[in-house]
């Protein structure tokens, strides 16, 4: 592979971030500056759309996202111990990488849930969740632009154009030899964005009982991590021969799956309110406000005026 053309591969940054006077920004932090600012901005027209408070997505996303920082050092220490930096502060160095993503989206969301708990009826929690749910995906997909930065999450080695090179320092342990690998942090963020759009292009496309659109976030992404850890060569801890996030994938897959047929055939957990029929999008007029119902005349509530039943009864 050391004979490759430039033009063969993708190369890697030569750094993962930059100077400012005697600050040094990682552009892993940068990207998930990125990410959320995409989620809320997403979230914010998805709600508004739905007839909710625009407002609403900034008190979640203020919360919800650094619980899900939080959540996601946690799983990543836990899972991967001999990963974590030597020194004392290594289990909080999310600057180096390291989050785990089943831990950043359990700790944010239970974060969100709490929320919104606080702040709208039981029954319109489903609705929000099926808001924000394809704009994690976008938050998701540019946050993995930090692990090219980082030259992490990458697969096999590979020769196709598109594979990425990686510098000697951070191939992993019997794969010095090789120069290029699958780029998979790529590969989720192809899928990851597809996802979202097919998510947005369903919804209104098709009467999904809320939190369905979540349910199918849930599945979907974790139906390809099903296949991008077959392809991953890093660290990992391993149970019967297989990759542990491929398990836990495997798992969540099958959760949102049933998760999704059981509310599209009306049951909801209790904290989420009651079932019933799809939720009917508000209508709206064209500057995309909801559309007031207009007063019904007097005359017409009350059926027909007297003289015209005078005149009736005359004509029988």
């Amino acid at each position: 592979m050391g004979n490759l053309s430039p033009l063969a591969y993708i190369p890697s940054p030569s750094s993962n971030g930059f100077n400012v006077g005697p600050l040094f920004f990682h552009a892993y932090g940068i990207a998930y500056v990125f990410a959320v600012a995409a989620a809320i901005v997403i979230s914010r027209w998805r709600w508004r759309r739905a007839g909710g408070d625009p407002d609403l997505v900034y008190e979640v996303a203020m919360w919800g996202f650094p619980a899900g920082l939080v959540g996601g050092r946690i799983y990543f220490d836990i899972t991967t111990p001999s990963q974590v930096p030597s020194h004392w502060w290594g289990v909080f160095a999310i600057w180096e990488g390291g989050l785990g993503i089943w831990g950043g989206i359990a700790g944010g969301a239970a974060i969100g849930v709490w929320i919104l708990h606080r702040r709208l009826k039981r029954a319109d929690i489903p609705r929000f969740m099926d808001a924000a749910a394809p704009s994690l995906l976008v938050a998701q997909a540019i946050g993995r632009i930090g692990n090219y930065f980082n030259q992490e999450l990458f697969g096999k080695p590979s020769t196709l154009p598109w594979a990425l090179k990686i510098d000697t320092l951070h191939r992993p342990p019997g794969y010095q030899q090789y120069a290029t690998f699958q780029p998979t942090f790529l590969y989720e963020m192809i899928w990851d964005l597809s996802l979202a759009g097919f998510l947005i292009w369903l919804g209104y496309r098709r009467r999904i009982r809320p939190p369905g659109l979540f349910a199918l976030y849930v599945a979907g992404y974790s139906g390809f991590r099903i296949f991008e850890e077959t392809l991953r060569i890093d660290y990992s801890n391993h149970i019967l021969g297989l990759r542990l996030n491929f398990w836990v994938a495997s798992l969540l897959c099958l959760a949102g799956l049933l998760w999704f047929a059981a509310i599209q055939r009306g049951w909801r957990p209790s904290w989420m309110g009651s079932g019933g029929p799809p939720e009917t999008p508000p209508t709206r007029d064209r500057a995309g406000r909801p559309a007031s119902r207009k007063p019904v005349p007097p005359a017409a509530r009350s059926g027909p005026s007297r003289q015209a039943r005078r005149s009736s009864r005359g004509r029988r």
